[in-house]
């Protein structure tokens, strides 16, 4: 799977795809269009739409995990982190909304506490 990852992401991949819908469209104008050409381009077009559907989830699954475990290994080695937030993905509801209101408080904090920053131009 993970090789079918790299190679769909891969810039080829769109070109690949192109020269496909291309050459489709070139078979089709010489056959005039027939029924047939039409039901196979529907049904082949579903096709890799829903195997690129899981593909996409899978990968992006895999990116949240891997980022997810280097979120955690900072958190468990930094002294001062809340060791509670290891776990913050597996929490309820109301706790991750209490999380995020009492950072939110930390950034009102600390933007009120900051040095004023000079105007960009």
């Amino acid at each position: 799977m993970h090789r079918f990852d790299d190679l769909s992401s891969h810039a080829a991949a769109g070109v690949v795809a192109a020269t496909f819908v291309a050459l489709w469209l070139v078979v089709g104008a010489a056959a005039h269009f027939p029924h047939w050409w039409e039901a196979v381009l529907y049904s082949t077009s579903a096709a890799v739409t829903l195997v690129m559907v899981f593909v996409i989830q899978h990968t992006q699954s895999r990116q949240q995990l891997a980022t997810q475990r280097k979120l955690d290994e900072l958190l468990r080695t930094h002294p001062a982190a809340d060791d509670q937030l290891i776990a913050a993905e597996d929490a309820p509801d109301e706790e991750l909304q209490a999380l995020s209101d009492l950072n939110m408080e930390d950034r009102q904090r600390a933007v009120e506490s900051s040095p004023a920053r000079p105007e960009r131009r």
